[in-house]
């Protein structure tokens, strides 16, 4: 699989071990940065990530910060990115399976490499259900051309 991954300075450790990890594994991944622990804006990492998952040049992006949170609001501003934090298994193979998410944020506080990398394992070998959650993926889709409409529109 190829795979963009980016952290900001507090997710900078774990991002080494995970990319590590990731190339031993035979995926190529694409390191967007950062390239060490010096402060850094987490907002430009998940730009960076987010547009590669969005235009399509990788399948899946990796963000790491401290907490998940800050990396997964930025890169889900992005077009096309469906981010998700998620801190366990079940949350990770429910995201893919039911939200298709196409990025995943860890939080570096709360994972270390050994259970960042099953997180992603289970990030990439989980499908995408389709079926009716293909109907809710495609109105969190119409949310981005949508947004500044009156949402009393759209109720069921």
């Amino acid at each position: 699989m190829k795979v963009a991954i980016g952290a900001d300075h507090a997710g900078y450790a774990l991002k080494e071990e995970l990319r590590a990890r990731l190339i031993e594994r035979g995926h190529e991944v694409i390191d967007l940065g950062t390239r060490g622990p010096d402060s850094t804006d987490y907002p430009d990492y998940a730009a960076a990530v987010g547009r590669r998952v969005a235009e399509g040049s990788v399948d899946r992006g990796i963000l790491v910060c401290s907490t998940g949170v800050g990396m997964s609001m930025a890169a889900n501003k992005i077009p096309g990115v469906r981010a998700a934090l998620a801190f366990n298994a079940d949350e990770v193979r429910l995201t893919r399976a039911h939200n298709d998410a196409n990025v995943l944020a860890l939080g570096a506080r709360y994972q270390n490499a050994e259970s960042g990398l099953e997180l992603i394992d289970i990030f990439f070998d989980t499908p995408f259900d389709g079926g009716r959650h293909q109907r809710r993926v495609d109105k969190i889709t119409a949310l981005e051309v949508t947004a500044g409409e009156d949402p009393e529109e759209n109720q069921p």
